[in-house]
């Protein structure tokens, strides 16, 4: 069997939620080690959102996979002494954590806390609007990093309030950057064929609103050459022609219907007039490029949607596609499901839940030639690996998690109802 991309790599995961838990999925999945840290009894809040089976969030499942569960209470001072134990055991790789700026610091588990029990740790901390600033200690969630990082801002139709996607980009934009960032960090400690590394782990600071920024292509070079702020333009993108989201055919229902073409490759524009039975268009000097086709959007997309209103989106791809042009469905979950692109591509993993229920989840992605990543498990029980993890990086007796489980420190191992002291702790 090939070994993983990040076989090796220990990372101790104290985010719940969405961005910290999205950048450990990111790593287990290309097999890292991930020791996620919960509350007992409760575990992550993401236990508890969206659709539940057998008392299980759906999303926890997937979000949680490849990662062990330790629950262990951080409220407790005897479970703040087990992270600064596991820390000081130079085990641990990599801490990702997204609390409040300044409770990691209440609990005695900073940066510097937790540099000075062990040099080579990599920290990454994930907060609304980073570790500094006039902002720093205020909370910070992926709807508000959205609106304060711009993207808000864009999202929508001209003159008409800002909408949101329907999942949380925010946080998994975040998730994606802390995943970088804390193999970045790796790389600068340990080196590689043409880098001595330093040996030392470093900060990683992550904020939501910082990421979502440094998504925004053009907007700031834009606005500081020339004071331009570009506004919302529903499905296109200002400056960028011909691509756009366009009416076909009403279905059987009168129910709309619609398809995406992004056309704004100089010879994919030609092959779009032509396809479209518009040659003069696509001979016209003045849209061989981009800048002279923005002056005749309008009229560039009146054209287009014709021809698209007279055809259903079926008709349409399939002229589209022979054309060689970008083009395609405004897909559904149902529909991506079905997709034979992404049947082909093995983009569903099927999973066994504990009730036996088969239930399918994304793929790992990006796809690997030689070191893909994949899914080991689902996402475990409450504590699953306490005793496990405990035992194994610290050393600790049956009998000593007994105790830490019986004050409530963590959730794991029950004390047999026996009495004989030689059959406990065995």
């Amino acid at each position: 069997m090939t070994e993983h991309a990040l076989a090796g790599l220990r990372v101790l995961e104290l985010g719940q939620l969405i961005a910290g838990p999205f950048a450990g999925a990111m790593l287990a999945g290309f097999g890292a080690e991930v020791i996620k840290v919960e509350p007992p009894g409760v575990g992550d809040p993401l236990r508890r959102w969206r659709h539940m089976h057998d008392g299980t969030s759906l999303w926890w499942r997937s979000m949680a996979r490849n990662k062990r569960s330790v629950a262990i209470d951080l409220r407790t001072e005897q479970g703040r002494w087990l992270i600064r134990n596991l820390v000081a055991t130079g085990q641990i790789d990599v801490l990702i954590e997204n609390f409040r700026p300044g409770r990691m610091e209440q609990w005695g588990l900073g940066w510097e806390d937790l540099h000075a029990l062990d040099r080579r740790l990599i920290m990454v901390r994930i907060s609304g609007y980073g570790q500094t600033g006039p902002r720093a200690q205020q909370p910070g969630f992926a709807n508000v990093a959205e609106a304060v990082g711009g993207l808000r801002f864009l999202s929508g139709e001209p003159g008409r309030a800002p909408v949101r996607a329907g999942v949380s980009l925010g946080d998994t934009i975040s998730g994606l950057h802390a995943a970088f960032g804390a193999l970045t960090a790796v790389r600068a400690r340990d080196g590689g064929p043409s880098q001595r590394g330093t040996g030392v782990g470093q900060l990683v600071d992550v904020a939501l609103s910082e990421s979502v920024f440094n998504m925004l292509e053009s907007l700031l070079p834009e606005f500081s050459l020339s004071g331009h702020v570009r506004q919302r333009s529903g499905s296109k993108l200002e400056g960028i022609v011909p691509t756009g989201t366009y009416p076909c055919r009403a279905g059987p229902d009168d129910e709309d219907r619609w398809v995406a073409i992004g056309a704004n490759s100089d010879s994919m524009f030609q092959r779009l007039m032509r396809a479209i039975g518009r040659p003069d268009l696509a001979d016209d000097p003045g849209l061989l490029h981009n800048d002279g086709r923005v002056a005749h959007e309008a009229a560039l997309d009146q054209a287009i949607s014709e021809w698209t209103a007279a055809r259903s989106p079926e008709q349409a791809l399939r002229e589209l596609e022979a054309a060689e042009v970008a083009a395609g469905p405004i897909q559904s979950i149902a529909d991506i499901a079905a997709d034979p692109q992404f049947l082909a591509r093995q983009m569903f993993d099927s999973v066994t839940l504990p009730d036996g229920v088969t239930l399918d989840i994304p793929a790992v992605v990006p796809k690997l030639s030689d070191t893909p990543g994949g899914t080991a498990w689902i996402g475990p029980e409450i504590g699953a690996h306490t005793e496990q993890v405990l035992r194994d990086l610290l050393g600790f007796a049956v009998d000593d998690l007994y105790e830490l489980a019986e004050a409530g420190v963590v959730q794991g191992p029950v004390r047999p109802a026996t009495t004989d002291p030689d059959q406990r702790g065995s």
